[in-house]
């Protein structure tokens, strides 16, 4: 049952140790900790400087009890923008609440009104909460996808030759 005083707001700079708080909440959750190098400082110049992503948070009676952090990716097929989720996190206390679907609903609101063709995301597949979640909503997995990264030494590597 949603609260109320429940409320999705777009980030400002004074939320950038929330926001990597948040960070650091997920990631112990995915049991990625240890995958986490950035810092307020990265973060800041990332999303308020470079404006590389955007952040919605969500408030329970003006306590951030959420985020959901996404950017801009293009479909060369469609010739338009999609929406794409990096994270969304509801802290645990939080969840079964619809505050997560509330969110959702809000990046979906923005895919449309930006005329993104898509709106898309990754999930870890041992997350079954999150897929059920996912499926309620109608979503879909693209099975016949596989994702590939290039990151650190690889990356370097063949960025110098």
């Amino acid at each position: 049952m949603l609260n109320m005083n429940f409320l999705i707001r777009s980030a400002v700079e004074s939320d950038i140790t929330t926001i990597f708080g948040f960070i650091c909440e997920l990631a112990e959750y995915e049991k990625l900790s240890d995958d986490v190098t950035t810092n307020e400082e990265i973060l800041y110049e990332s999303l308020f400087v470079r404006r590389q992503a955007e952040v919605l948070i969500a408030e329970v009676d003006s306590v951030p009890v959420g985020f959901a952090l996404f950017f801009h990716n293009f479909s060369t097929f469609k010739g338009r923008a999609c929406l794409y989720l990096e994270d969304l996190y509801i802290k645990p206390e939080y969840r079964g609440k619809g505050y997560g679907k509330e969110m959702f609903k809000a990046l979906a609101k923005i895919a449309v009104d930006r005329a993104c063709d898509r709106f898309d995301w990754s999930v870890l597949d041992w997350n079954k909460p999150s897929i059920e979640f996912y499926k309620k909503m109608g979503a879909m997995a693209m099975d016949d996808w596989t994702v590939y990264r290039l990151t650190g030494d690889s990356l370097k590597r063949l960025a110098s030759n």
